[in-house]
Protein backbone atom coordinates (compact mmCIF):
# COMPACT_ATOMS: atom_id res chain seq x y z
CA UNK A 1 0.00 0.00 0.00
CA UNK A 2 1.14 3.54 -1.02
CA UNK A 3 -2.14 5.59 -0.60
CA UNK A 4 -5.11 5.07 1.61
CA UNK A 5 -8.47 6.29 1.04
CA UNK A 6 -10.74 6.77 3.82
CA UNK A 7 -14.62 6.23 3.62
CA UNK A 8 -15.54 7.98 6.56
CA UNK A 9 -15.29 11.57 8.01
CA UNK A 10 -14.68 12.75 11.97
CA UNK A 11 -12.92 11.94 14.53
CA UNK A 12 -12.37 7.93 12.71
CA UNK A 13 -10.93 9.84 9.44
CA UNK A 14 -8.73 11.74 11.41
CA UNK A 15 -7.44 8.28 13.72
CA UNK A 16 -6.83 6.76 10.31
CA UNK A 17 -5.38 9.67 8.65
CA UNK A 18 -2.79 10.06 11.50
CA UNK A 19 -2.19 6.61 11.70
CA UNK A 20 -1.16 6.46 7.85
CA UNK A 21 1.18 9.25 8.43
CA UNK A 22 2.81 6.94 10.97
CA UNK A 23 2.95 4.36 8.72
CA UNK A 24 4.74 6.59 6.06
CA UNK A 25 1.56 6.34 3.34
CA UNK A 26 -0.54 9.42 1.95
CA UNK A 27 -4.41 9.93 3.25
CA UNK A 28 -6.76 10.87 0.46
CA UNK A 29 -10.27 12.30 2.57
CA UNK A 30 -13.40 12.50 1.35
CA UNK A 31 -16.05 14.90 2.36
CA UNK A 32 -19.69 16.23 2.36
CA UNK A 33 -20.46 19.32 2.02
CA UNK A 34 -20.92 20.21 5.39
CA UNK A 35 -17.45 18.67 5.95
CA UNK A 36 -15.39 21.01 3.80
CA UNK A 37 -13.56 23.09 6.97
CA UNK A 38 -13.62 19.84 9.05
CA UNK A 39 -10.26 18.46 10.56
CA UNK A 40 -10.17 15.25 8.63
CA UNK A 41 -10.17 17.12 5.40
CA UNK A 42 -7.73 19.73 6.70
CA UNK A 43 -5.29 17.34 8.03
CA UNK A 44 -5.23 14.60 5.14
CA UNK A 45 -2.78 14.70 2.41
CA UNK A 46 -5.60 15.36 -0.35
CA UNK A 47 -9.45 15.84 0.23
CA UNK A 48 -12.00 15.41 -2.28
CA UNK A 49 -15.68 16.64 -2.15
CA UNK A 50 -18.30 14.23 -2.28
CA UNK A 51 -20.76 16.98 -3.42
CA UNK A 52 -23.79 16.06 -0.94
CA UNK A 53 -25.34 16.93 2.26
CA UNK A 54 -26.21 13.46 3.34
CA UNK A 55 -25.14 10.22 4.22
CA UNK A 56 -26.70 8.57 1.06
CA UNK A 57 -25.41 11.38 -1.19
CA UNK A 58 -21.63 10.72 0.00
CA UNK A 59 -19.90 8.39 2.62
CA UNK A 60 -23.11 5.70 1.72
CA UNK A 61 -22.25 6.54 -2.12
CA UNK A 62 -20.18 3.93 -3.53
CA UNK A 63 -19.86 5.28 -7.09
CA UNK A 64 -18.57 8.64 -5.68
CA UNK A 65 -15.89 6.82 -3.47
CA UNK A 66 -14.40 5.12 -5.82
CA UNK A 67 -14.27 7.39 -8.68
CA UNK A 68 -12.57 9.38 -5.91
CA UNK A 69 -10.14 6.51 -5.56
CA UNK A 70 -9.32 6.23 -9.15
CA UNK A 71 -9.15 10.22 -9.88
CA UNK A 72 -6.56 10.55 -6.31
CA UNK A 73 -4.28 7.24 -7.06
CA UNK A 74 -5.11 5.67 -3.72
CA UNK A 75 -4.89 1.94 -3.80
CA UNK A 76 -6.17 1.06 -0.86
CA UNK A 77 -9.28 2.02 0.99
CA UNK A 78 -10.06 2.07 5.09
CA UNK A 79 -14.13 2.25 5.69
CA UNK A 80 -13.62 3.38 9.35
CA UNK A 81 -16.79 2.42 11.14
CA UNK A 82 -20.66 2.89 10.57
CA UNK A 83 -21.37 3.90 7.27
CA UNK A 84 -19.56 1.40 4.48
CA UNK A 85 -17.73 -0.55 7.04
CA UNK A 86 -19.80 -3.59 7.18
CA UNK A 87 -20.95 -3.39 3.92
CA UNK A 88 -19.77 -6.90 1.93
CA UNK A 89 -20.85 -5.31 -1.09
CA UNK A 90 -18.88 -2.37 -1.00
CA UNK A 91 -15.89 -4.57 -0.06
CA UNK A 92 -16.28 -6.40 -2.79
CA UNK A 93 -16.44 -3.78 -5.12
CA UNK A 94 -13.20 -1.93 -3.58
CA UNK A 95 -11.65 -5.65 -4.64
CA UNK A 96 -12.74 -5.69 -8.15
CA UNK A 97 -11.15 -2.53 -8.74
CA UNK A 98 -8.23 -3.47 -7.76
CA UNK A 99 -7.67 -1.90 -4.05
CA UNK A 100 -6.59 -3.19 -1.15
CA UNK A 101 -9.70 -3.56 1.17
CA UNK A 102 -8.72 -2.70 4.54
CA UNK A 103 -11.06 -4.81 6.70
CA UNK A 104 -12.22 -8.74 6.52
CA UNK A 105 -12.98 -10.43 3.51
CA UNK A 106 -16.37 -9.69 2.17
CA UNK A 107 -17.71 -13.36 2.39
CA UNK A 108 -16.67 -13.11 6.72
CA UNK A 109 -18.54 -9.91 6.83
CA UNK A 110 -21.10 -11.85 5.33
CA UNK A 111 -21.28 -14.56 7.49
CA UNK A 112 -20.84 -12.37 10.25
CA UNK A 113 -22.16 -9.09 9.63
CA UNK A 114 -25.76 -10.50 9.31
CA UNK A 115 -26.83 -11.04 12.78
CA UNK A 116 -28.62 -14.28 11.87
CA UNK A 117 -26.17 -15.99 10.01
CA UNK A 118 -23.84 -15.53 13.20
CA UNK A 119 -26.10 -16.80 15.37
CA UNK A 120 -25.80 -19.85 13.28
CA UNK A 121 -21.75 -19.96 13.31
CA UNK A 122 -21.96 -19.34 17.29
CA UNK A 123 -24.23 -22.23 17.53
CA UNK A 124 -21.89 -24.27 15.53
CA UNK A 125 -18.92 -23.63 17.88
CA UNK A 126 -20.87 -24.42 20.81
CA UNK A 127 -20.26 -20.74 21.89
CA UNK A 128 -23.29 -19.32 24.55
CA UNK A 129 -26.21 -18.54 23.37
CA UNK A 130 -29.84 -17.45 24.09
CA UNK A 131 -32.64 -18.17 22.25
CA UNK A 132 -33.50 -16.47 18.41
CA UNK A 133 -35.33 -16.83 15.68
CA UNK A 134 -32.92 -18.58 13.18
CA UNK A 135 -33.97 -16.51 9.93
CA UNK A 136 -35.00 -12.46 9.44
CA UNK A 137 -38.99 -12.30 11.22
CA UNK A 138 -42.06 -11.46 8.46
CA UNK A 139 -44.12 -9.41 10.52
CA UNK A 140 -45.56 -8.76 13.96
CA UNK A 141 -47.41 -11.72 14.40
CA UNK A 142 -44.01 -13.84 13.95
CA UNK A 143 -42.49 -11.69 16.83
CA UNK A 144 -45.55 -12.01 18.95
CA UNK A 145 -45.27 -15.91 18.85
CA UNK A 146 -41.70 -15.76 19.80
CA UNK A 147 -42.70 -13.69 22.73
CA UNK A 148 -45.54 -16.11 23.71
CA UNK A 149 -43.00 -19.04 23.55
CA UNK A 150 -39.98 -17.39 25.20
CA UNK A 151 -41.52 -14.69 27.44
CA UNK A 152 -40.56 -10.83 27.43
CA UNK A 153 -38.81 -8.81 27.38
CA UNK A 154 -37.06 -9.22 23.74
CA UNK A 155 -34.90 -7.55 21.78
CA UNK A 156 -35.89 -6.96 17.93
CA UNK A 157 -32.56 -6.59 16.10
CA UNK A 158 -31.94 -5.15 12.67
CA UNK A 159 -29.88 -7.96 11.27
CA UNK A 160 -27.37 -6.21 9.21
CA UNK A 161 -27.25 -3.09 11.97
CA UNK A 162 -25.31 -1.88 14.49
CA UNK A 163 -23.87 0.56 17.15
CA UNK A 164 -27.06 0.26 18.89
CA UNK A 165 -29.06 1.57 16.04
CA UNK A 166 -31.99 -0.74 14.85
CA UNK A 167 -32.54 -2.49 18.41
CA UNK A 168 -35.66 -2.21 20.24
CA UNK A 169 -36.51 -3.63 23.60
CA UNK A 170 -40.30 -5.03 24.05
CA UNK A 171 -41.19 -5.46 27.41
CA UNK A 172 -44.98 -5.47 26.24
CA UNK A 173 -47.27 -7.23 23.37
CA UNK A 174 -48.73 -4.08 22.59
CA UNK A 175 -45.47 -2.66 21.57
CA UNK A 176 -44.23 -4.96 19.57
CA UNK A 177 -45.62 -4.30 16.26
CA UNK A 178 -44.40 -0.11 16.60
CA UNK A 179 -41.04 -1.32 17.66
CA UNK A 180 -40.43 -3.57 14.87
CA UNK A 181 -41.55 -1.21 12.23
CA UNK A 182 -38.94 1.62 14.11
CA UNK A 183 -36.43 -0.64 14.19
CA UNK A 184 -36.63 -1.33 10.88
CA UNK A 185 -36.93 1.90 9.57
CA UNK A 186 -33.96 2.99 11.80
CA UNK A 187 -31.98 -0.02 10.08
CA UNK A 188 -33.28 1.21 7.12
CA UNK A 189 -31.64 4.75 7.16
CA UNK A 190 -28.51 4.17 8.55
CA UNK A 191 -27.75 0.97 6.87
CA UNK A 192 -29.43 0.36 3.88
CA UNK A 193 -31.32 -2.60 5.11
CA UNK A 194 -34.52 -2.81 7.60
CA UNK A 195 -35.22 -7.14 8.47
CA UNK A 196 -35.20 -8.00 11.86
CA UNK A 197 -35.02 -11.05 13.88
CA UNK A 198 -35.32 -11.54 17.48
CA UNK A 199 -34.01 -12.82 20.75
CA UNK A 200 -34.61 -13.35 23.79
CA UNK A 201 -33.50 -10.15 26.07
CA UNK A 202 -31.03 -10.90 29.23
CA UNK A 203 -32.33 -7.70 31.39
CA UNK A 204 -30.20 -5.84 33.96
CA UNK A 205 -26.96 -7.76 32.14
CA UNK A 206 -23.42 -6.26 31.41
CA UNK A 207 -22.27 -5.74 27.82
CA UNK A 208 -18.77 -7.16 27.67
CA UNK A 209 -16.97 -7.72 24.27
CA UNK A 210 -13.22 -9.07 22.83
CA UNK A 211 -11.42 -6.92 20.89
CA UNK A 212 -9.64 -9.47 18.54
CA UNK A 213 -6.84 -9.61 15.71
CA UNK A 214 -6.78 -12.17 12.96
CA UNK A 215 -4.20 -12.63 10.10
CA UNK A 216 -4.33 -14.32 6.62
CA UNK A 217 -2.00 -17.23 7.99
CA UNK A 218 -4.93 -18.82 10.53
CA UNK A 219 -3.80 -16.45 13.68
CA UNK A 220 -6.58 -15.30 15.53
CA UNK A 221 -5.34 -13.49 18.89
CA UNK A 222 -7.97 -11.78 21.84
CA UNK A 223 -6.24 -8.73 22.33
CA UNK A 224 -8.33 -7.70 25.26
CA UNK A 225 -11.61 -7.06 26.92
CA UNK A 226 -13.68 -4.67 27.48
CA UNK A 227 -16.69 -3.42 29.16
CA UNK A 228 -19.60 -1.33 27.90
CA UNK A 229 -22.01 -1.61 29.87
CA UNK A 230 -22.98 2.18 30.72
CA UNK A 231 -25.67 2.70 27.52
CA UNK A 232 -28.53 4.80 26.62
CA UNK A 233 -31.16 3.71 24.11
CA UNK A 234 -28.51 0.68 23.31
CA UNK A 235 -26.01 2.65 22.58
CA UNK A 236 -22.59 2.83 24.47
CA UNK A 237 -21.36 6.18 25.98
CA UNK A 238 -18.90 4.51 28.13
CA UNK A 239 -16.63 1.96 27.96
CA UNK A 240 -13.29 0.60 29.64
CA UNK A 241 -10.55 -1.94 29.25
CA UNK A 242 -10.55 -4.88 30.87
CA UNK A 243 -13.54 -5.72 31.72
CA UNK A 244 -13.76 -5.85 35.69
CA UNK A 245 -15.05 -8.01 38.17
CA UNK A 246 -14.67 -11.12 35.75
CA UNK A 247 -14.00 -14.48 36.98
CA UNK A 248 -11.10 -16.62 35.05
CA UNK A 249 -13.68 -18.77 34.35
CA UNK A 250 -15.57 -16.00 32.32
CA UNK A 251 -12.80 -14.69 31.05
CA UNK A 252 -11.55 -17.75 29.21
CA UNK A 253 -15.19 -18.52 28.13
CA UNK A 254 -15.37 -15.26 26.23
CA UNK A 255 -11.64 -15.75 24.98
CA UNK A 256 -12.10 -19.25 23.75
CA UNK A 257 -15.64 -18.70 22.09
CA UNK A 258 -13.87 -15.36 20.26
CA UNK A 259 -11.46 -17.31 18.88
CA UNK A 260 -13.45 -20.33 17.61
CA UNK A 261 -16.40 -17.78 15.88
CA UNK A 262 -13.60 -15.90 14.11
CA UNK A 263 -11.61 -19.06 12.98
CA UNK A 264 -15.25 -20.77 12.17
CA UNK A 265 -16.17 -17.76 9.89
CA UNK A 266 -12.69 -17.14 8.28
CA UNK A 267 -12.11 -13.72 9.70
CA UNK A 268 -8.88 -11.63 8.64
CA UNK A 269 -8.50 -8.17 10.43
CA UNK A 270 -9.80 -6.15 13.39
CA UNK A 271 -12.71 -7.14 14.76
CA UNK A 272 -15.10 -7.75 18.34
CA UNK A 273 -16.98 -10.09 19.34
CA UNK A 274 -19.83 -9.32 22.10
CA UNK A 275 -21.81 -10.50 24.64
CA UNK A 276 -23.82 -10.36 27.64
CA UNK A 277 -23.23 -11.19 31.01
CA UNK A 278 -26.38 -11.74 33.08
CA UNK A 279 -26.35 -10.85 37.05
CA UNK A 280 -26.08 -15.15 37.24
CA UNK A 281 -23.43 -15.48 35.92
CA UNK A 282 -24.89 -16.39 31.81
CA UNK A 283 -22.97 -15.66 29.09
CA UNK A 284 -24.44 -15.05 25.68
CA UNK A 285 -23.20 -13.96 22.32
CA UNK A 286 -24.72 -11.07 21.14
CA UNK A 287 -22.96 -10.36 17.69
CA UNK A 288 -19.57 -9.77 15.79
CA UNK A 289 -18.86 -6.20 14.33
CA UNK A 290 -16.31 -6.39 11.63
CA UNK A 291 -14.94 -3.71 11.52
CA UNK A 292 -13.01 -1.17 14.49
CA UNK A 293 -14.76 -0.08 17.43
CA UNK A 294 -15.46 3.39 18.23
CA UNK A 295 -14.03 1.88 21.59
CA UNK A 296 -10.70 0.81 20.62
CA UNK A 297 -8.68 3.46 22.14
CA UNK A 298 -8.93 1.98 25.74
CA UNK A 299 -7.79 -1.42 24.20
CA UNK A 300 -4.55 0.22 22.88
CA UNK A 301 -4.14 2.23 25.81
CA UNK A 302 -3.66 -0.89 27.87
CA UNK A 303 -1.67 -3.36 25.05
CA UNK A 304 0.14 -0.63 23.91
CA UNK A 305 -0.92 -2.05 20.19
CA UNK A 306 -1.69 0.64 16.91
CA UNK A 307 -5.13 -1.12 16.10
CA UNK A 308 -5.14 1.14 12.87
CA UNK A 309 -1.24 0.00 12.38
CA UNK A 310 -1.78 -3.44 12.93
CA UNK A 311 -5.43 -3.58 10.40
CA UNK A 312 -2.80 -1.91 7.81
CA UNK A 313 -0.33 -4.60 8.50
CA UNK A 314 -2.48 -7.97 8.08
CA UNK A 315 -4.32 -6.13 5.03
CA UNK A 316 -0.72 -6.54 3.29
CA UNK A 317 -0.62 -9.99 4.89
CA UNK A 318 1.80 -9.60 7.15
CA UNK A 319 1.54 -12.09 10.05
CA UNK A 320 0.36 -11.22 13.56
CA UNK A 321 3.51 -10.10 15.56
CA UNK A 322 1.10 -10.44 19.49
CA UNK A 323 -0.11 -13.72 20.50
CA UNK A 324 -2.34 -14.65 23.24
CA UNK A 325 -2.35 -13.73 26.37
CA UNK A 326 -1.61 -9.98 24.97
CA UNK A 327 0.01 -8.39 28.26
CA UNK A 328 -1.63 -5.58 29.21
CA UNK A 329 -0.83 -2.53 31.75
CA UNK A 330 -3.24 -0.67 33.63
CA UNK A 331 -6.68 0.63 33.10
CA UNK A 332 -7.90 2.54 30.61
CA UNK A 333 -11.49 3.96 30.43
CA UNK A 334 -13.18 5.62 27.52
CA UNK A 335 -15.84 8.47 27.26
CA UNK A 336 -18.01 9.56 24.38
CA UNK A 337 -18.77 12.93 24.20
CA UNK A 338 -21.88 13.21 21.97
CA UNK A 339 -23.69 16.14 21.22
CA UNK A 340 -26.95 15.72 23.46
CA UNK A 341 -29.57 17.19 25.99
CA UNK A 342 -29.08 14.86 28.34
CA UNK A 343 -31.46 16.36 30.80
CA UNK A 344 -34.38 16.38 27.98
CA UNK A 345 -33.74 12.51 27.39
CA UNK A 346 -30.34 12.86 25.41
CA UNK A 347 -32.16 14.51 22.37
CA UNK A 348 -29.32 14.87 19.47
CA UNK A 349 -28.73 18.86 19.39
CA UNK A 350 -27.05 20.23 16.29
CA UNK A 351 -25.60 23.91 16.25
CA UNK A 352 -22.14 25.12 16.45
CA UNK A 353 -19.40 24.67 18.97
CA UNK A 354 -18.52 28.43 19.83
CA UNK A 355 -15.75 27.12 22.55
CA UNK A 356 -13.55 23.45 22.56
CA UNK A 357 -11.30 23.58 25.24
CA UNK A 358 -10.04 19.81 25.31
CA UNK A 359 -8.34 18.46 28.75
CA UNK A 360 -4.80 17.44 28.60
CA UNK A 361 -2.33 15.81 30.66
CA UNK A 362 -0.82 12.13 32.14
CA UNK A 363 -2.80 9.60 31.26
CA UNK A 364 -5.03 11.79 28.97
CA UNK A 365 -5.84 10.81 25.01
CA UNK A 366 -8.54 13.17 22.86
CA UNK A 367 -9.98 11.77 19.72
CA UNK A 368 -12.11 13.99 18.06
CA UNK A 369 -12.77 15.49 14.75
CA UNK A 370 -13.87 18.79 16.07
CA UNK A 371 -12.67 22.49 16.55
CA UNK A 372 -14.03 25.13 17.70
CA UNK A 373 -16.50 27.21 14.98
CA UNK A 374 -17.29 23.40 14.03
CA UNK A 375 -21.07 22.99 13.31
CA UNK A 376 -22.13 19.70 14.38
CA UNK A 377 -24.76 18.99 11.94
CA UNK A 378 -28.26 17.08 12.50
CA UNK A 379 -26.98 14.63 8.96
CA UNK A 380 -24.68 12.99 10.90
CA UNK A 381 -23.75 10.99 14.24
CA UNK A 382 -23.83 12.87 17.62
CA UNK A 383 -20.29 11.94 19.05
CA UNK A 384 -17.94 15.10 18.97
CA UNK A 385 -15.00 13.49 20.37
CA UNK A 386 -13.31 10.57 22.85
CA UNK A 387 -12.27 11.01 26.03
CA UNK A 388 -9.71 7.84 26.55
CA UNK A 389 -7.92 8.20 30.27
CA UNK A 390 -5.41 5.40 31.82
CA UNK A 391 -3.95 4.55 34.94
CA UNK A 392 -1.90 2.08 36.58
CA UNK A 393 -5.16 0.74 37.64
CA UNK A 394 -8.71 1.93 37.77
CA UNK A 395 -9.21 3.51 40.73
CA UNK A 396 -5.83 6.06 39.33
CA UNK A 397 -7.74 5.83 36.02
CA UNK A 398 -11.16 7.42 37.74
CA UNK A 399 -9.17 9.76 39.60
CA UNK A 400 -7.47 11.28 36.35
CA UNK A 401 -11.41 11.13 34.58
CA UNK A 402 -12.35 13.88 37.17
CA UNK A 403 -10.09 16.36 36.60
CA UNK A 404 -9.95 15.54 32.87
CA UNK A 405 -13.51 15.52 32.37
CA UNK A 406 -13.28 19.15 35.02
CA UNK A 407 -11.22 20.31 32.68
CA UNK A 408 -13.15 19.36 29.44
CA UNK A 409 -14.87 22.60 27.91
CA UNK A 410 -17.55 22.52 25.78
CA UNK A 411 -20.23 25.75 24.74
CA UNK A 412 -22.55 26.19 22.27
CA UNK A 413 -24.30 22.57 21.86
CA UNK A 414 -25.35 20.52 25.06
CA UNK A 415 -23.37 17.26 25.49
CA UNK A 416 -22.45 14.50 27.91
CA UNK A 417 -19.91 15.76 29.78
CA UNK A 418 -22.45 16.73 32.98
CA UNK A 419 -23.17 12.86 33.21
CA UNK A 420 -19.95 11.54 32.69
CA UNK A 421 -18.72 13.92 35.46
CA UNK A 422 -21.50 13.48 37.47
CA UNK A 423 -21.56 9.48 37.23
CA UNK A 424 -17.70 9.67 39.06
CA UNK A 425 -19.95 10.44 42.33
CA UNK A 426 -21.87 7.14 42.18
CA UNK A 427 -21.08 4.22 43.66
CA UNK A 428 -21.77 1.90 41.88
CA UNK A 429 -19.98 3.15 38.63
CA UNK A 430 -16.96 3.63 41.23
CA UNK A 431 -17.48 0.60 42.56
CA UNK A 432 -14.08 -1.67 43.56
CA UNK A 433 -15.75 -4.98 44.57
CA UNK A 434 -17.73 -7.34 42.25
CA UNK A 435 -20.47 -7.31 44.01
CA UNK A 436 -21.00 -3.73 43.26
CA UNK A 437 -20.11 -3.55 39.89
CA UNK A 438 -23.03 -5.59 38.96
CA UNK A 439 -25.17 -3.14 39.60
CA UNK A 440 -24.01 -1.22 36.64
CA UNK A 441 -25.94 -2.90 33.64
CA UNK A 442 -27.44 -1.85 29.96
CA UNK A 443 -30.00 -0.11 31.49
CA UNK A 444 -28.94 1.30 34.43
CA UNK A 445 -28.91 4.81 33.03
CA UNK A 446 -32.55 4.46 32.38
CA UNK A 447 -33.67 2.69 35.48
CA UNK A 448 -31.60 2.71 38.44
CA UNK A 449 -28.94 5.52 38.03
CA UNK A 450 -29.37 8.06 40.72
CA UNK A 451 -28.55 10.75 38.73
CA UNK A 452 -30.91 13.54 37.70
CA UNK A 453 -29.12 16.37 34.73
CA UNK A 454 -30.58 19.26 34.14
CA UNK A 455 -32.15 20.47 30.74
CA UNK A 456 -29.68 22.26 28.84
CA UNK A 457 -30.19 25.94 28.65
CA UNK A 458 -28.22 27.04 26.20
CA UNK A 459 -30.91 28.15 23.59
CA UNK A 460 -32.06 27.03 20.28
CA UNK A 461 -28.62 25.19 18.89
CA UNK A 462 -29.69 24.24 15.91
CA UNK A 463 -30.98 28.25 14.14
CA UNK A 464 -27.70 28.13 12.87
CA UNK A 465 -24.34 29.53 13.34
CA UNK A 466 -23.48 33.18 12.92
CA UNK A 467 -22.07 34.51 9.67
CA UNK A 468 -18.50 34.64 9.50
CA UNK A 469 -16.11 37.56 9.38
CA UNK A 470 -14.51 35.67 5.78
CA UNK A 471 -15.64 33.43 3.85
CA UNK A 472 -13.72 30.37 3.10
CA UNK A 473 -13.76 29.02 -0.55
CA UNK A 474 -12.82 25.28 -0.88
CA UNK A 475 -10.75 24.57 -4.37
CA UNK A 476 -9.75 21.28 -5.69
CA UNK A 477 -6.12 21.34 -8.60
CA UNK A 478 -5.64 18.41 -9.23
CA UNK A 479 -7.48 16.22 -6.99
CA UNK A 480 -5.99 18.54 -4.07
CA UNK A 481 -8.11 20.41 -1.76
CA UNK A 482 -6.72 24.28 -1.43
CA UNK A 483 -8.95 26.85 0.67
CA UNK A 484 -9.09 30.63 -0.42
CA UNK A 485 -10.23 33.00 2.30
CA UNK A 486 -11.81 36.56 1.77
CA UNK A 487 -12.85 39.11 3.56
CA UNK A 488 -16.44 38.93 3.89
CA UNK A 489 -16.54 42.42 2.49
CA UNK A 490 -15.01 41.46 -0.79
CA UNK A 491 -16.80 38.29 -1.37
CA UNK A 492 -18.59 38.40 -4.13
CA UNK A 493 -22.05 36.08 -3.32
CA UNK A 494 -25.47 36.31 -3.83
CA UNK A 495 -28.21 35.29 -1.53
CA UNK A 496 -26.30 32.11 -0.72
CA UNK A 497 -22.70 31.12 0.50
CA UNK A 498 -21.19 29.34 -2.68
CA UNK A 499 -20.60 25.98 -1.48
CA UNK A 500 -18.05 23.66 -2.84
CA UNK A 501 -17.21 23.87 -6.44
CA UNK A 502 -19.21 27.15 -6.75
CA UNK A 503 -22.58 25.85 -6.05
CA UNK A 504 -25.14 26.99 -2.88
CA UNK A 505 -25.63 24.50 -0.98
CA UNK A 506 -28.85 23.02 -0.63
CA UNK A 507 -31.34 23.62 2.52
CA UNK A 508 -34.50 21.98 3.29
CA UNK A 509 -37.62 23.87 4.44
CA UNK A 510 -37.52 24.49 7.69
CA UNK A 511 -40.82 24.67 9.85
CA UNK A 512 -40.06 27.28 12.54
CA UNK A 513 -40.13 27.78 15.92
CA UNK A 514 -41.93 30.82 15.79
CA UNK A 515 -45.10 28.98 14.77
CA UNK A 516 -45.17 28.05 18.13
CA UNK A 517 -48.17 29.10 20.47
CA UNK A 518 -48.45 29.32 24.07
CA UNK A 519 -51.98 28.65 24.59
CA UNK A 520 -51.47 25.06 25.81
CA UNK A 521 -52.76 23.49 22.43
CA UNK A 522 -50.01 23.27 20.22
CA UNK A 523 -47.72 20.34 20.55
CA UNK A 524 -44.05 20.77 19.64
CA UNK A 525 -40.53 19.60 18.32
CA UNK A 526 -37.88 19.03 21.34
CA UNK A 527 -35.36 19.00 19.09
CA UNK A 528 -33.92 20.04 15.48
CA UNK A 529 -34.39 17.08 13.21
CA UNK A 530 -36.31 15.16 10.24
CA UNK A 531 -39.67 14.43 10.69
CA UNK A 532 -39.63 10.22 9.67
CA UNK A 533 -43.31 9.23 10.86
CA UNK A 534 -46.53 10.87 10.94
CA UNK A 535 -49.57 9.30 13.05
CA UNK A 536 -51.18 12.47 13.78
CA UNK A 537 -54.57 12.47 11.99
CA UNK A 538 -56.52 15.75 11.50
CA UNK A 539 -59.38 15.78 13.70
CA UNK A 540 -58.79 12.25 15.39
CA UNK A 541 -59.27 11.63 19.37
CA UNK A 542 -56.18 11.57 20.96
CA UNK A 543 -55.39 10.06 24.65
CA UNK A 544 -52.53 11.46 26.18
CA UNK A 545 -49.33 9.73 25.72
CA UNK A 546 -50.21 8.55 21.86
CA UNK A 547 -47.48 8.86 19.76
CA UNK A 548 -48.38 11.08 16.82
CA UNK A 549 -44.75 12.08 15.15
CA UNK A 550 -41.59 9.94 15.16
CA UNK A 551 -38.83 13.08 14.71
CA UNK A 552 -35.02 11.15 13.68
CA UNK A 553 -31.76 12.98 13.98
CA UNK A 554 -28.33 12.04 14.17
CA UNK A 555 -29.36 8.46 13.53
CA UNK A 556 -31.85 8.75 16.28
CA UNK A 557 -35.28 8.51 16.25
CA UNK A 558 -37.39 10.16 19.00
CA UNK A 559 -41.15 9.42 19.53
CA UNK A 560 -43.15 12.70 20.03
CA UNK A 561 -46.57 11.86 22.08
CA UNK A 562 -49.21 14.07 22.46
CA UNK A 563 -48.86 16.31 25.75
CA UNK A 564 -52.92 16.10 26.50
CA UNK A 565 -56.27 14.23 25.64
CA UNK A 566 -58.13 16.04 23.07
CA UNK A 567 -58.59 16.19 19.39
CA UNK A 568 -56.04 16.76 17.32
CA UNK A 569 -55.66 19.97 14.06
CA UNK A 570 -53.64 21.63 12.19
CA UNK A 571 -50.98 19.40 11.34
CA UNK A 572 -48.50 21.69 10.32
CA UNK A 573 -45.37 18.83 9.05
CA UNK A 574 -45.22 15.88 7.09
CA UNK A 575 -42.59 13.40 6.60
CA UNK A 576 -39.33 14.54 5.23
CA UNK A 577 -39.49 17.99 7.02
CA UNK A 578 -36.84 19.94 8.99
CA UNK A 579 -38.13 21.01 12.52
CA UNK A 580 -36.25 23.07 14.69
CA UNK A 581 -36.45 23.13 18.77
CA UNK A 582 -39.84 24.71 19.57
CA UNK A 583 -41.40 23.71 16.39
CA UNK A 584 -45.29 23.27 16.25
CA UNK A 585 -46.20 19.81 15.25
CA UNK A 586 -49.67 19.84 15.88
CA UNK A 587 -52.41 21.42 18.28
CA UNK A 588 -54.39 19.03 20.34
CA UNK A 589 -57.58 21.41 21.09
CA UNK A 590 -60.16 19.90 24.07
CA UNK A 591 -62.81 18.22 22.74
CA UNK A 592 -66.07 19.87 21.84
Amino acid sequence: MRKVLIANRGEIAVRVVRACRDAGLASVAVYADQDRDAPHARLADEAFALRGGTAAETYLDVAKLLATAAESGADAVHPGYGFLSEDAGFARAVLAAGLTWIGPPPEAIERLGDKVAAREIARRVDAPLAPGTDRPVEGPEEVLEFARLHGLPLAVKAVGGGGGRGLKVARTLEEIPELLESASREAAAAFGRGDCFVEKYLDRARHIETQCLADRHGTVVVVSTRDCSVQRRHQKLIEEAPAPFLTPEQEETLRSASRAILAEAGYVGAGTCEFLLGEDGTLSFLEVNTRLQVEHPVTEEITGIDLVLEQFRIADGEALRCSDPVPRRGHSIEFRVNGEDVGRGFLPTPGTVTRWSPPAGPGVRVDTGMVEGTVVDGAFDSMLAKLVVTGADRRQALARARRALEEFTVEGVPTTLPLARALLDVPEFTAEEPGTGFAVHTRWLETDCPVRIEPWEGGDAGDGPAVPDRLSYTVEVGGRRLEVALPQALAAVGPAVAGPGGSAPRRRPRASSSAARPDGNALSSPMVGTVVKVAAVEGSDVAEGDVLFVIEAMKMEQQIKAHRAGVVHAVGVSVGASVSRGAALCEIRAAA
